[in-house]
């Protein structure tokens, strides 16, 4: 009987990480699913799943993480799926550069290193797959989201570039480029927002006010978003990539994110901003 297969995810703790630790564990995959927080890890242990912590904004969290994986793997592992990121709203002129690089440590530079510490094993196994949690905003950007779509066009650089290094190892790097997906990414968001940013010094502080944190504060019982999906649409997703003989480079996920995937590449520039500064 063949051992089953064993993936690490990063982000557990909620929406799409959470979501996949538990979809792809009933798909009779191993999950190793990490948390940023001890008492999530625990909560995640109690639901029947292996968990341990890993943080993103700590380079020996990163290191006894990936330690952790390997020893319960015996030193093997299948796949990575890079989903742990957050955001912090607000415009480009307002956010402090140091705002951008601790953003960028979590989003885009840890991912780097996670990924980086697994390829030697992916290489000697010869096979893996490393799942890169991007977004529509990795390559359509919208307003009051620089933060974000910054990490996320840069995941999607990076991510084309190792997967061109890695063509003819049996490593695939694939980007998971979701759209509105039901998750507390909104809401976590908050601390960062009121750490970072300042509304009251901004010469658009109305918007501020009007536009920007009637969104931010929303209760979460709200109505969903146009076209948000649950979570599992992203499992599912994750799961074909997983498991398709030859994986796409990209799975798009959701309508907006497929339709702005196409105007992206049949209009002008100045057209998509107009249509963009709308959303």
């Amino acid at each position: 009987m063949n051992e089953r297969k064993s993936i690490l995810i990063t982000g557990c703790s909620s929406g799409i990480g959470y979501d996949a630790a538990h979809g792809l564990a009933k798909r009779g995959w191993r999950v190793l699913a990490t948390c940023r927080k001890e008492e999530d890890c625990a909560r995640l242990e109690s639901e029947g799943l292996e968990s341990f912590p890993l943080d993103l904004e700590s380079q020996v969290s990163i290191n006894a993480g990936i330690g952790e994986a390997l020893d319960r793997t015996a030193g093997r592992l299948d796949a990575v799926f890079n989903n742990a990121a957050y955001g912090v709203p607000g415009l480009l002129e307002d956010l402090p550069t140091g705002a951008l690089r601790a953003i960028f440590e979590t989003n885009y530079f840890a991912q780097h290193e996670v990924t980086r510490q697994l390829i030697p094993v992916f290489r000697e196994q010869g096979h893996g797959r490393i799942l890169m949690n991007s977004s529509i905003l990795g390559f359509a950007a919208l307003a009051w989201r620089g933060a974000y779509n910054s990490t996320k066009f840069a995941m999607e650089g990076w991510a084309d570039t190792l997967r061109l290094e890695l063509r003819g190892t049996g490593i695939h790097v694939i980007l998971i480029e979701p759209g509105p997906i039901t998750s507390l990414i909104r809401e976590n968001s908050v601390p960062h927002y009121e750490k970072w940013i300042d509304p009251d010094t901004s010469p658009r502080r109305d918007e501020y006010k009007n536009k920007l944190e009637k969104r931010l504060y929303r209760p979460t019982t709200d109505k969903p978003d146009p076209f948000e999906l649950p979570a599992s649409a992203v499992t599912k997703v994750v799961f074909k990539a997983l498991t398709a003989k030859t994986p796409k480079p990209r799975y798009r996920i959701t309508i907006p994110t497929k339709v702005f995937a196409v105007l992206k590449r049949l209009l002008p520039t100045r057209v998509l901003d107009r249509i963009l500064s709308q959303v």
